[in-house]
């Protein structure tokens, strides 16, 4: 970089290397010329060439005088342009600082917000889960709460269970259970009219429950009695032979029992060929069917078919549907009469049927004519409002009244 007053030229540009190789070669002129005025004073047969080596020189340093000139106008002009390209450049990169400038504070403002929203985001995420785990605590509590009161109802059911055991190991409770058991079973599936609980028979022997059935079959008795003991004995029985040995106690318990039904709760001609043996376990009366089938085959022998609380409630239904059935017959007359009845009524209504349908078209009618008259006067209404009293025509109706003055 070479500075001349308040210019600075760079060395590597052409025009400066150019202005510069040309400042040589006028010094250079100059020195051949100072050499040749010297050498003139030696030799006056070289003075006209070398006057006119002198005049070309001239013309030379004159062209390189106007090259001198061009150079310092191109490097002004050159000077101007980088000024301008400069004062372009200052502006460009204020403009692009400026730009550089919104943008970093457009994006510092949009991570602002950003980070303003992943705030909101994570508190309502951390009040939600916070909710949730309040609700959370206070289901669980709500469950240890009941799992508290289950524990209670099972410490409860545990001390139920220990007074079921001891009603059961009394005979005359035990009746008593299954006689509640049997009056529950039979109050949900008979009507209220169609049994009798503890009633006396003709042999003076008392029924737990007698179910009144038309005849036939007649009313047929169900007994809630049970030898449980014999059951008892064998589900307590550790070994093969003590099973044995229990199941057949417990085979002759329930024949002797099937025998006491039969005897006493089949009286010809007063109760049905039949009774019930009620067993109120469901465990018992399995065990019966699966073990001893011959005491099962012995009691229909008898006439004394063993049920369940569920085959109870399914033959308390069987003989529901033949009380139905029965009090159905005995009410053919009244049903007759009911039916009578209703066929007068269905008569009576298409009657009046035809009658409303009679009223209906006549009603029909009358609307129609009601229509066309309208439609009529709204027509000489719309010729009376356009004044189109030469398109009025007299018609035959009697019930039209002319405009003109009528002649007395």
């Amino acid at each position: 970089m070479i500075q001349i007053g308040d210019r600075t030229f760079d060395l590597s540009e052409p025009v400066v290397i150019g202005a510069i190789v040309g400042a040589v070669v006028v010094l250079l002129m100059l020195l051949l010329l100072i050499l040749s005025l010297r050498a003139s004073a030696r030799s006056a047969r070289a003075a006209e060439p070398l006057m006119g080596q002198v005049s070309q020189l001239a013309q030379v340093v004159q062209s390189l005088s106007q090259g001198q000139a061009q150079l310092t106008g191109g490097l002004e002009a050159v000077s101007k342009s980088q000024t301008m390209t400069m004062q372009t450049m200052e502006v460009r990169m204020a403009d692009v600082q400026q730009k550089m400038t919104e943008r970093l504070h457009e994006n510092a403002m949009k991570s602002a917000r950003s980070m303003s929203d992943m705030q909101e985001r994570m508190s309502d995420v951390l009040h939600g889960s916070s909710e949730k785990t309040t609700k959370s605590l206070t289901q669980l509590q709500e469950r240890l709460a009941t799992i508290d009161k289950a524990q209670t109802n099972i410490e409860k059911l545990s001390g139920d269970v220990l007074s079921l055991q001891d009603i059961l190991s009394n005979k005359q409770t035990r009746g008593a259970f299954g006689e509640i058991q049997l009056n529950d079973i039979v109050s949900k599936a008979m009507p209220a009219d169609s049994y009798a609980l503890q009633s006396t028979l003709s042999n003076g022997k008392r029924a737990d429950c007698l179910i009144n059935l038309p005849n036939p079959p007649g009313p047929i008795v169900i007994d809630a009695k049970f030898p449980l003991e014999a059951y008892e004995a064998f589900v307590a029985a550790e070994t093969k032979d003590a099973q044995a040995r229990a199941l057949t106690a417990l085979g002759q318990a329930v024949r002797v029992h099937i025998k006491k039904i039969s005897d006493s709760y089949i009286i010809e001609g007063e109760t049905a060929d039949g009774a019930l043996m009620f067993l109120p376990s469901e465990a018992v009366y399995a065990e019966l069917h699966a073990r001893l089938p011959n005491i099962i085959r012995e009691g229909f022998a008898a006439r004394v078919w063993i049920v369940s609380p569920t085959t109870c409630m399914a033959t308390l239904n069987t003989m529901r549907a033949i009380l139905k059935d029965a009090r159905m017959r005995e009410q053919t007359g009244e049903i007759r009469k009911a039916l009578r009845q209703l066929h007068r009524d269905v008569e009576i209504i298409g009657e009046k049927a035809g009658k409303l349908e009679t009223h209906l078209r006549q009603a029909g009618d009358d609307v129609a004519g009601v229509i066309t008259a309208a439609t009529r006067a709204g027509k000489r209404a719309d010729r009376l409002d356009n004044f189109d009293f030469e398109e009025l025509a007299p018609e035959a109706e009697t019930n039209v009244v002319p405009l003109g003055k009528s002649a007395e």
